[in-house]
């Protein structure tokens, strides 16, 4: 089925800034709760938020197989679950909804009044119900800069990295939409020079610069994905700021792994930009040496190029780029990631989320963690209000954002920006 809302040449007859992340070409998929505190599935065109619930009720979706109520839910899930047919058939006619030659709804005062939000009269939620969360690690060289900096510089890299998609299971209960704040975790540690572990706040909290895919059903138990239909199993992607605390991580994660350092929070933005809409910005990925199992193989293009950006804000409003990265920069390609996931039969479900891991490149600048950027605390990052960091203070905002941009087309996931705050503490009780 051709993807005919990737037309280049497709303008809408919404007013749309130049520069924007969501042009007509995008139409990604989000939750939100609108002027009249009713949850619903939408998208978005420049800065104008569009419900498909109230879209669907008046009849502009008529021809498509779709339940009454696919779009009056609080999930994308079973949206997603509809597959790929579906969301094809979904994103067209969007496009053609909202094309500048399309009068139809262009000149219904009436139903523009009920399907348009602006940005200020929306407020985004989770877009989907998280049954299970991945965390990958795939990025070479974040993998080379942890492994030389924690290990052997020579061996950098673990003796497995090169031949799989290393990875763990996450929690989902702490992953959140752009904009809540984050309280800085409670932990043990074992401080260097101290002779035993000590319990207290974090005092490394890092961020981790991801991306991260959301899948459909995708199997049955015990059925492998083959690698040549991973991607028809991958609805999109979102920004993924997969926080960290250091020091709690260095003490707890042998010999299991991440465990309270990662499960405290985990940030996400909203909405969710589909694979179909990323195919004009599709790219090669690294060259892989040793060469795949048969199993992870795949010829052609299955990165892609998405150039990523991180903030940090200080807690006066001054903002600072401390990285500049990209999406293709990783090893492993998210069609291995979800071919190995169910390689021994796992199932994935719809609405789970893998991160890709943190997305380091080849240079200083465009490292993706504040590990990597101040090099374990010894080259700290000089922000531009004059202050240094090493690691994430309390009240500082960290902004991660990403985009596409080739031949004069740009699309975007606009941002997920998430504060951080002091250690929780809770109200005193008082006797009535």
């Amino acid at each position: 089925m051709p993807i005919l809302a990737n037309n280049p040449n497709r303008k809408t007859w919404i007013p749309t800034p130049e520069k924007t992340d969501f042009p007509i070409h995008n139409i990604p998929f989000g939750v939100f709760l609108t002027r009249d505190d009713i949850i619903t599935i939408g998208t978005r065109i420049g800065d104008t938020a569009i419900d498909l619930g109230a879209m669907h009720q008046l009849g502009y979706f008529d021809g498509i197989p779709l339940t009454d109520d696919i779009f009056l839910q609080d999930t994308l899930n079973d949206f997603i679950s509809d597959g790929q047919k579906t969301w094809r058939l979904v994103r067209n006619r969007i496009s053609e909804v909202f094309d500048i030659e399309n009068e139809t709804l262009k000149n219904n005062e009436d139903h523009k009044s009920i399907i348009l939000f602006s940005l200020d009269e929306i407020e985004m939620q989770l877009p989907v119900q998280i049954g299970d969360y991945t965390d990958f690690y795939s990025s070479k060289e974040h993998a080379t800069n942890v492994g030389t900096m924690f290990r052997d510089p020579e061996n950098a890299l673990m003796p497995n990295w090169l031949h799989i998609p290393v990875g763990y299971h996450g929690r989902s209960s702490t992953i959140i939409p752009s904009g809540i704040p984050v309280h800085r975790p409670m932990g043990q540690t074992f401080p260097k020079g101290s002779e035993t572990p000590i319990f207290g706040p974090s005092k490394l909290i890092d961020f981790e610069l991801e991306m991260a895919f959301i899948t459909t059903d995708a199997n049955k138990f015990g059925e492998p994905i083959p690698i040549e239909k991973a991607e028809e199993h991958i609805f999109g992607m979102v920004l993924f700021n997969d926080w960290s605390a250091r020091d709690i991580q260095k003490w707890e994660y042998v010999p299991l792994g991440p465990f309270l350092a990662k499960s405290f929070a985990s940030s996400i933005s909203p909405w969710i930009v589909t694979l179909d809409a990323l195919e004009p910005f599709r790219c090669k990925g690294p060259k892989q040496d040793p060469k795949p199992f048969p199993y992870l193989s795949l010829e052609g293009e299955h990165s892609f190029d998405i150039k990523l950006e991180v903030d940090i804000v200080t807690p006066e409003g001054v903002a600072t780029t401390v990285s500049n990265s990209n999406f293709k920069y990783l090893y492993w390609s998210m069609a291995q990631q979800l071919a190995h996931h169910t390689v021994n039969g796992c199932i994935v479900n719809s609405g789970d989320m893998m991160g890709s891991g943190t997305i380091s490149g080849p240079t200083p600048e465009s490292y993706g963690s504040m590990l990597e950027l101040a090099w374990q605390g010894t080259k700290p990052v000089t922000l531009n209000d004059g202050s240094e960091r090493k690691f994430i203070q309390d009240n500082d905002t960290v902004v991660m954002r990403g985009f596409c941009d080739k031949n004069g087309q740009r699309l975007g996931f606009g941002e997920v920006s998430t504060k951080l705050l002091p250690v929780f503490e809770p109200k005193s009780i008082k006797n009535k």
